[in-house]
């Protein structure tokens, strides 16, 4: 290994014999690694080769490349002498958007890896690295896991630069900034942090560059890989990194001081730092009436409640504290489990685990086969358990109430901890019954309590209690009342006046 970082970090040499030598050492006899020869104007004592990855190159910009130092030069009677100069073939010859000078063997492989072209000639002091990627990229989909109903219909994709356009279409201001990073020794990976320069502090930008720096591992293939190697709290179940695929959201964020990171090769951008508040919250909460949005977020916030605690306060109940249920009810429940064989906590974990497992294999299988297996197989085998008596039919409701409860939370990925949640609790209350609700209820309370995100407390700016920036927590006010932005933001201030409507009053005036 450490022979080869010697060869990479070698000058490239003078002449073209050694210099394809080292460089056919280290990259190997690979099939799409393509080396074309030509001379220099068409004179034999200037030779050259380019280099380029087949299928990562636009060949068209190659053909450019060859057209430009074998033919243009020759048609307008330049001199070989006169370009063996790095800096006259970049300034007379290259036409090319992106062209720069290339001095060791390591910036040249890497360029070639990377998509793009290098070209090496034979007495020129320095190689040259032309743009030429033309890799194959998605289209600009809406993203599938994060819908709404109002409001830009377009997600990023894997490729980086598609994505930080999207947000630089969205804030043209010169103060945003995008830094550029290479993490991964072998997948050497790139990677944007993304800034408003005057509403993102410095401390922060410094601490999000830090730990990304800190990384040292193989390859970056998902931005997860990311997430979990810079996250406050990593034996946490909570989210302390929040992920998306919508530019708007990342837009959004950026403008209340926060840090977005980008990773090449994969659609999902990372927002730090981030609340537990933000996990509730949707796009359509901004895009409709306050009312409106206020109204939906409040029934989000509901579904959280009953995603998460539902079940266990049903078993806690049956089992323990069958005093707390109207009469009626006591009896048609008792009724209903008259003929089931398990106690209640058993059959509720094995209807979690059933549900569980027909919504992954509802999620791993092809969408259409997908959607009747996960909506088709709960309908038959949950009728099919109450048939045999396996189940009660109050589980199987509680069980589907609170799986449809987990499908209105807008971030899966802080679904996913709900569900995980989800069973300390309902072992807890089945053995232990409202004891171990209450304990283990406060210790998931205290552990939210406790951690951070990039500095920030989780469950800010409800504890520490932020009176400005309760106007976006439970509920949304107007935008004319939301003129500040976030605490943790450099310039507090979204507004200048305060933009409240005039009146019918106000405008006789």
């Amino acid at each position: 290994m450490s022979s080869l970082q010697d060869k990479l970090n070698e000058r490239l040499e003078p002449k073209l014999q050694d210099t394809v030598a080292i460089i056919d050492g280290i990259l190997g006899n690979s099939s799409d690694l393509h080396r074309r020869e030509f001379n220099l104007c068409g004179h034999p004592d200037y030779p050259g080769i380019v280099w380029f990855l087949e299928g990562m190159a636009d060949t068209s910009i190659i053909d450019s490349i060859l057209m430009a130092l074998m033919v243009s030069a020759r048609e307008l009677n330049v001199e070989p002498a006169e370009l063996a100069n790095s800096e006259e073939l970049r300034t007379r010859m290259m036409v090319n958007a992106s062209v720069k000078n290339c001095e060791t063997i390591g910036d040249g492989i890497a360029a070639i890896l990377a998509g793009d072209s290098l070209v090496v000639i034979q007495g020129v002091d320095r190689a040259v690295i032309v743009c030429a990627k033309g890799i194959k990229e998605r289209s600009v989909e809406e993203p599938s896991s994060e819908n709404n109903v109002r409001g830009p219909r377009d997600g990023f994709n894997e490729n980086m630069r598609t994505n930080t356009a999207s947000v630089r279409r969205r804030i043209k201001d010169p103060l945003l900034r995008f830094e550029a990073l290479t993490i991964g020794t072998r997948s050497r990976t790139d990677v944007n942090i993304a800034y408003i320069r005057d509403l993102a502090k410095e401390e922060l930008v410094e601490e999000v560059r830090k730990r990304l720096e800190r990384i040292q591992i193989d390859a970056i293939l998902e931005s997860g890989y990311i997430e979990e190697l810079i996250e406050d709290s990593p034996y946490s179940p909570f989210n302390t990194v929040q992920s998306t695929e919508r530019p708007d959201k990342v837009a959004s964020s950026l403008l209340e001081g926060r840090v977005a990171i980008f990773i090449d090769n994969t659609p999902v951008v990372l927002v730090v730092p981030t609340f537990f508040w933000q996990f509730i919250q949707a796009p359509d909460d901004y895009y409709n009436n306050y009312w409106v949005g206020s109204f939906f977020r409040i029934v989000r916030y509901i579904a959280f409640l009953i995603s998460l605690l539902l079940p266990s306060v049903y078993v806690m109940i049956v089992s323990f504290h069958q005093e707390m249920i109207p009469t009626s009810l006591a009896l048609t429940i008792a009724s209903g489990r008259e003929i089931v064989p398990f106690p209640v906590l058993l059959e509720a974990l094995i209807m979690e685990l059933a549900f569980e497992l027909m919504r992954e294999a509802g999620l791993r299988m092809p969408k259409p086969i997908g959607q009747a297996v996960s909506i088709v197989g709960s309908l038959i085998i949950g009728q099919a358990a109450v048939q045999a008596g396996l189940v009660s039919p109050f589980m199987v409701i509680v069980v589907a109430i609170t799986g449809i409860a987990s499908f209105a939370i807008p971030s899966y990925s802080s679904s996913l901890a709900l569900r995980i949640c989800r069973f300390p609790l309902l072992l807890a209350s089945g053995l232990f019954g409202l004891l171990g609700f209450a304990v283990v209820f406060f210790v998931l309370l205290l552990h939210a309590l406790s951690i951070r995100s990039f500095g920030e407390p989780y469950l800010a700016p409800a504890s520490p209690y932020r009176p400005w920036d309760q106007r976006d927590m439970l509920l949304r006010v107007p935008f004319w009342m939301m003129d500040r932005r976030p605490e943790f933001a450099m310039d507090g201030r979204r507004m200048g006046d305060r933009q409240k409507p005039n009146t019918p009053k106000e405008e006789q005036k």
